[in-house]
């Protein structure tokens, strides 16, 4: 069983900034992807960013500019740098890590989510 600690979320002002981050452990034999999702009330849950092994990335339109996903391989963790937030960033992140537990079996964990409200 693969688990995530996510870490970071909190109330910040328009134009702030906030960092997430998001640790994974247990039955690991290597991961392959890592991201961050987010859910607004009243809508669906939508991919906010994604980091491969590699280190390639994807962003939502939305946020191309302001955020930037990393991740550290040799501590399983992935973060997310939040700035010039805007309060439609409001939302619960959720941190996504897909990868093996080993050689035959795939895995997919959700973190617990995080809270980010952006408002003055």
């Amino acid at each position: 069983q693969v688990q995530l600690v996510e870490s970071g979320g909190g109330l910040v002002q328009p134009g702030g900034s906030l960092r997430l981050s998001c640790a994974a452990s247990g039955s690991i034999f290597s991961i392959y992807a890592m991201g961050w999702y987010r859910q607004a009330p009243g809508k669906q849950r939508e991919l906010v960013a994604a980091i491969t092994s590699g280190g390639s990335t994807n962003y939502a339109d939305l946020v191309k500019g302001r955020f930037t996903i990393s991740r550290d391989n040799a501590k399983n963790t992935v973060y997310l740098q939040m700035n010039s937030l805007k309060p439609e960033d409001t939302a619960v992140y959720y941190c996504n890590v897909r990868g093996r537990k080993d050689l035959l079996a795939n895995f997919e964990s959700w973190g617990q989510g995080t809270q980010v409200t952006v408002s003055s």
